[in-house]
């Protein structure tokens, strides 16, 4: 009776134990799980795995039938049946955009996923993004921040964020073969570097020129007039020393640029050199008394290095901030604290590219003229 008992008990105990293995196995580990901002900087050998499979199955639920995806979305996060019937309802919404790194990212993904497994459906997918991204080019060569649907804003022009730099990325890609685009048919190749082309002729026509100088871009530009434009209320008509980064480095990367690219990349940096701040520092001043427990504050530092405002003022370079009241101000402290301690009002990102990257570059395509050794 006794070994009887031992023995349902030991059994009992088995099944318990295989229980738990297997819901362990169901429920995944925090740890092994990558958020959607890293998506792309895996190892190799990462997009063969079934965990890559798993998020760029997501990726897909997420695709809309417009063939493009919405944006702030953590696309890794593991989805239970409710959250993919609902997507799978979703499908319909137009609310594809290129803002916040949307579709071209997802389709980076796709790419390096079904380079690592040949598994058809991401391959399907990954050309409706190419076709969406194609379709919503303006026949100017410039990309809205929207579409379809375009209105207010998100129909100019955008640079902001990267949107039209990573659209234009990817074509690149695409149009030099490059290995994880190279099954793309030549058709839609032909296309993107079309697409490319026509997207430098839109920067350069969008490039703010004040008296008799060009300078560097705006956040977005009209459509049509391709002039600076205003997006949310404190994002007003500027040239941006943070956006305008991304479209140099972009510009600098093109092989053999013909000479009005040259013109465009030296007169950016020499607009950079000339609009950076020196002795000051941005820090959080610790506060209790206030929301977020600190404020953004602009302390004096003769040994902090140069830096860049997000905004200048077109005619004056002079740095101009915003609240959500639309009025322009000259210093920081003077805008409320919520847009205050809730948006990026300074940048380093021109440090690199004129203390490493421009030299290395105007060394190689330009060596007759140095612009920053006067």
């Amino acid at each position: 009776m006794k070994k009887a008992r031992r023995c349902i008990i030991t059994g009992l105990f088995c099944l318990f134990a295989v229980a738990i293995a297997a819901g362990a196995q169901g429920r995944k580990n925090p740890a092994d799980v990558i958020s959607w901002k890293r998506c792309l900087g895996q190892r190799p050998g990462f997009y063969a795995a079934g965990e890559a499979v798993r998020i760029a199955d997501n990726v897909l639920l997420y695709q809309r039938d417009t063939g493009g995806w919405s944006k702030n979305v953590d696309m890794a996060r593991v989805l239970s049946e409710q959250d993919k019937a609902k997507l799978r309802k979703a499908k319909s919404r137009k609310d594809s955009t290129l803002d916040n790194s949307a579709t071209h990212t997802q389709i980076r993904y796709l790419a390096k996923v079904y380079y690592a497994t040949r598994l058809e459906r991401f391959r399907q997918a990954l050309l409706r993004g190419i076709d969406y991204l194609l379709e919503a080019q303006y026949a100017n060569g410039g990309w809205p921040q929207t579409y379809p649907g375009l209105r207010g804003y998100g129909k100019f022009i955008t640079f902001n964020d990267g949107a039209m730099i990573g659209a234009m990325s990817v074509f690149r890609d695409i149009a030099e073969k490059k290995p994880e685009y190279a099954f793309i048919d030549e058709v839609r190749r032909r296309k993107a570097e079309k697409a490319v082309q026509k997207g430098i002729e839109c920067i350069l026509k969008c490039q703010i020129v004040v008296d008799g100088k060009k300078t560097a871009w705006c956040a977005q530009h009209d459509e049509k007039t391709f002039i600076a434009r205003k997006a949310r209320s404190y994002e007003l008509p500027s040239i941006s020393g943070s956006e305008s980064v991304g479209v140099v480095r972009f510009l600098m990367s093109i092989d053999n640029p013909a000479p009005e690219i040259i013109e465009a990349v030296q007169s950016a940096v020499a607009w950079f050199d000339h609009v950076k701040l020196a002795g000051i520092r941005q820090v959080n001043k610790p506060d209790s008394s206030r929301e977020r427990g600190y404020d953004k504050v602009i302390v004096k530092d003769v040994t902090a290095p140069p830096i860049w405002a997000r905004f200048y003022q077109i005619g004056t370079n002079r740095p101009i901030f915003c609240g959500r009241d639309g009025k322009i101000k000259y210093h920081m402290a003077e805008i409320e604290y919520e847009r205050r301690t809730g948006y990026s009002w300074y940048s380093y990102g021109p440090a690199g590219l004129l203390a490493k990257d421009y030299p290395a570059w105007q060394k190689k395509w330009a060596p007759e003229k140095d612009l920053l050794s006067k």
